[in-house]
């Protein structure tokens, strides 16, 4: 917020009047760089997430807004052509005169606007509107969260993902729940404000989501949209892209977007040294692969959304997202029983999801909101796997798994939200998924149904108490799963308090506790098993247990114009945890499936620093350093390790310099142990005018092996090594070119609830 605001602020609050019955905000709206009133700009009250008020400054730039909330609220000012402003409001029956309240002009960039970076905390969220400077220097959506004060966020430019304390986030954009490619076809000047928590709201919790991250989009008028975004490396095959385009026109609006995806990797490598260890036999195996694979994927979307009043939302959404992959394996092995022999391994498969989403909202007043949604998908996947060994002798063994799925889900929610008052808020809902899935094993013909029932229904209650902001929410998870052999039924509890305390406009303090079940997926309860190698037979387990995750944090966070910091203490107790694990069955064969360990312990502190706009200049360093605790029956493993993230970047003009490193930590899960994937990119980028970008970068710069994926099993049924790398990412150099035409914008649609496509399985692929 503005120095000057901040200043006649403190003075007004000293100079409060007392007033009867409705409390009453007024201030006068003008231009910094003149002092001329702004007439027309939108005043609003903001609490508990949701516009309370709302009023349109006079002819002389004056507004006045009665409420009736007497709790710490956000008054939020908003014009175009001016950088939005945001006051915080102290809780209180007193009226408040702000007095003049100034709006910087905003900077234009051809057909961009760009606004002076705000930044407040206010119910559990942070609330960020990217500034001129972070617009200006960033050539995507994802280069801009990569500068933001959004402490836990790690955008990854390399894979294009977005990561909150290890898991995917709750993507929202304008309140529609999306993907993480909804976010990659977004212009960085598309986005209006930004709201994140690295908490997971009641809602979602039974997504298995990380944290929430909604994006606003800034208002347009009638009219259309072409953005076309591409890059390809020179060196490799490798290739992303996305296009949409969108017209909207009254009440209607139609967008279509198209996002392709492409890989195909010849120097592939593993080398692999392990053993198998049973109570009368052992058998020590070297391997080396070459193991070249590609993949081929392509998201398209159709959306329509019609929105005949301000209070009322119906929104169709069709996708339909094929995809193909294929590997091989050629392998020269050493097997301390039989000697040497050569391994070929050849698996692919293809599948299609086509998906409609159907939605409704209605607001029925300022108090009470009701959405309803029902999707439905249709999934199809064809699996082919053949592992064929060759002897010294000659002699040939295969094992051959061909499988053949169909799936077939509705899912369902309703949900309703209530306002007491300014202070209390109260929400529910109830969601559904049923389904069935049919596999066709080809080499037994073997065809087992697969059914399950997944509800949630939950309550949530929020309240503001002055500074200090609290939710409670729990509910109940009822999943009905059964194939034609085992039925299992599962009630669990689910569980969150989240207490945010607002100390001042610079200090913010947060803690939370949840308690989550983790249960069974279909594939991982299907009991049917199947040889995959000579010495191991791989099966599901019809008797897992539901794995019980208890979860506490604490979170302060400091921001301050151009710096902002957070330091964060999380620790998870994971119960029953499921581990993957090995056991001898005798003649010289072993078995692989999921089993429930004792326990997993997750202890974790991290220190996210950010500047920003010194010069062009910016920053953003990201440390944690993790102690990981599992143990089992007769086991116990324990490990140590730092992990972090560098994020640089300058510009000047059209042409903008950053670079990105992943420094990879270490993670413990049961007996394995596996490095998170390494990176880093610098990247170059000239913006000539207002409809080009041109790029270009160096990807996993002097690393010869590219990306790397190593992996030890301290098992004692099965102790391994495992050093994957993949030397086609090796200095990568990649060029890139987007194009945006504008021919008017997009307006704003309301919030939904629901992902647009059922992506479940279960199928258990080897």
């Amino acid at each position: 917020m503005n120095l000057r605001i901040q200043a006649i602020i403190l003075t007004a609050l000293a100079a409060l009047s007392s007033s009867a019955g409705a409390r009453t905000i007024q201030g006068r709206v003008l231009c910094a760089s003149d002092s001329a009133a702004v007439a027309g700009a939108d005043c609003h009250i903001i609490a508990d997430g949701k516009t309370q008020q709302s009023v349109s400054s006079g002819p002389d730039g004056s507004f006045k807004i009665e409420t009736q909330s007497d709790k710490d609220a956000i008054l939020e000012i908003e014009k175009d052509g001016y950088a939005p402003a945001l006051v915080t409001l102290p809780d209180g029956r007193k009226g408040l005169d702000a007095g003049a309240l100034y709006l910087e002009k905003t900077t234009m960039l051809g057909e961009v606007t760009v606004t002076a970076n705000s930044a407040v905390s206010a119910h559990g969220k942070t609330i960020v509107y990217p500034s001129a400077s972070e617009v200006k220097a960033s050539t995507t959506a994802l280069s801009l969260f990569q500068k933001l004060p959004l402490p836990g966020l790690l955008p990854d430019p390399v894979n294009r993902t977005m990561s909150v304390d290890g898991g995917s986030p709750m993507i929202l954009i304008n309140g529609v729940p999306s993907t993480i490619a909804d976010v990659n076809a977004l212009q960085a000047n598309d986005i209006a404000k930004v709201e994140y928590s690295r908490i997971t709201p009641a809602r979602y919790a039974d997504k298995g989501v990380s944290g929430l991250l909604s994006i606003t989009l800034k208002k347009r008028n009638d009219g259309g949209r072409i953005y076309t975004w591409a890059r390809s490396a020179v060196n490799t095959t490798f290739m992303d892209a996305d296009i949409r385009a969108s017209y909207h026109q009254g009440p209607s609006q139609f967008t279509l977007s198209y996002s392709p995806s492409w890989r195909n990797y010849q120097r592939v490598y593993d080398d692999i040294s392990e053993s198998y260890i049973g109570t009368d036999y052992r058998v020590d195996l070297e391997e080396h692969d070459r193991n070249p694979f590609h993949y081929s994927m392509h998201d398209i979307r159709l959306k329509y959304d019609l929105s005949p009043n301000s209070g009322t939302l119906f929104s169709a959404t069709f996708t339909i997202n094929p995809l193909e992959n294929a590997s091989r394996a050629f392998s020269n092995n050493y097997d301390s029983s039989i000697g040497k022999y050569e391994n070929s391994n050849l698996s692919k498969s293809k599948s299609l999801s086509p998906s409609l989403d159907l939605f409704l909202r209605q607001d029925f007043n300022e108090r009470n909101s009701l959405e309803a949604q029902i999707v439905g998908t249709l999934n199809s996947s064809d699996y082919r796997r053949d592992n064929t060994y060759i002897y010294p002798d000659r002699d040939q063994e295969s094992y051959i798994m061909n499988v053949d799925s169909r799936r077939r889900s509705l899912i369902t929610e309703v949900s309703y939200i209530h306002s007491f008052s300014d202070r209390t808020s109260l929400s529910g809902g109830v969601q559904n998924t049923v389904s069935g899935s049919t596999n066709t094993y080809l080499d037994s013909d073997y065809k087992p149904l697969l059914t399950e029932n997944n509800n949630y229904i939950y309550a949530r209650l929020a309240q503001s108490v002055g500074r200090v902001y609290f939710t409670v929410a729990s509910g109940a998870k009822m999943f009905w799963v059964k194939n034609d052999i085992n039925r299992r039924r599962f009630i669990r509890n689910l569980t969150s308090v989240q207490l945010t305390w607002n100390i001042d406009s610079r200090w913010n303090l947060q803690g939370s506790f949840q308690y989550a079940p983790s249960i069974p997926s279909l594939s991982a309860l299907t009991d049917y098993p199947q040889q995959t190698t000579p010495y191991l037979i791989s099966n599901g387990n019809p008797d897992l247990k539901v794995a019980e995750n208890f979860t506490y944090r604490i979170q302060a966070a400091y921001n301050i114009k151009k710096f902002s910091a957070s330091v964060q203490s999380y620790y998870a107790d994971v119960r029953n945890c499921v581990i993957s694990d090995l056991s001898y069955l005798g003649d010289h064969l072993f078995l692989s499936q999921s089993v429930n360990a004792r326990k997993a312990r997750t202890f974790s502190n991290s220190l996210t620093l950010q500047v920003r706009d010194i010069h062009g200049f910016g920053a953003s360093v990201y440390a944690n350093l993790s102690h990981y605790n599992t143990a089992g029956e007769g086991w116990e493993h324990s490990l140590t390790s730092f992990s972090g993230n560098v994020s640089l970047w300058w510009n000047k003009g059209p042409v903008t310099i950053s670079y990105w490193r992943s420094l990879p930590g270490k993670y413990l899960n049961g007996h394995v142990v596996a490095k998170e994937e390494n990176g880093d990119a610098l990247q170059v980028d000239f913006r000539p005018n207002k409809h080009w970008t041109i790029g270009a970068g160096w990807m996993y710069m002097f690393d010869k092996k590219g990306t790397r994926y190593p992996t030890w099993n301290y098992s004692e049924v099965n102790p391994a090594y495992r050093d994957r790398y993949i030397k086609d990412n090796g200095n990568m150099i990649v060029l890139s070119v987007s194009y945006s035409a504008d021919f008017g914008s997009i307006f704003r649609t309301a919030r939904r609830s629901l992902n647009n496509a059922d992506n479940s399985s279960s199928l258990l692929k080897m």
